[in-house]
């Protein structure tokens, strides 16, 4: 099961699609905490969670999840530009880093990554 964690209701409606559309089950959150408070986090194969959401952001969530050792991979996304925000995902060991509009190609890998084939 992939988690879509996006506050964009149509980016969250569009991306459980696309992963459903790749044969995975999908379900999604309006927030990092709505996701945090699913006592239940570890029975998802993966996290696509976008950067910068009200409340805690992308990064804020892959450091909660760091601190209760989970091993759910992360996928971080953004819309923004900034070119220090892949340098700082990637020092905070996601999975995998993508812009928008998503290269599909590219989420397909980090997918196959995550669920180990």
């Amino acid at each position: 099961m992939i988690s879509i964690i996006d506050d964009d209701a149509a980016v969250r409606e569009m991306l459980v699609s696309l992963v459903r559309s790749l044969g995975y089950d999908a379900v999604s959150f309006d927030s990092a905490e709505s996701f945090l408070a699913n006592e239940d986090f570890e029975r998802f194969t993966c996290a696509i969670t976008d950067i910068h959401m009200p409340g805690l952001s992308g990064f804020d969530l892959k450091e909660r999840l760091d601190e209760r050792k989970s091993l759910v991979p992360v996928i971080m996304i953004t819309a923004q530009t900034e070119p220090d925000l892949e340098e700082r995902a990637r020092s905070q060991g996601v999975l995998g880093f993508m812009r928008k509009p998503l290269e599909i190609e590219l989420l397909i890998s980090y997918l196959k990554t995550a669920v180990g084939h």
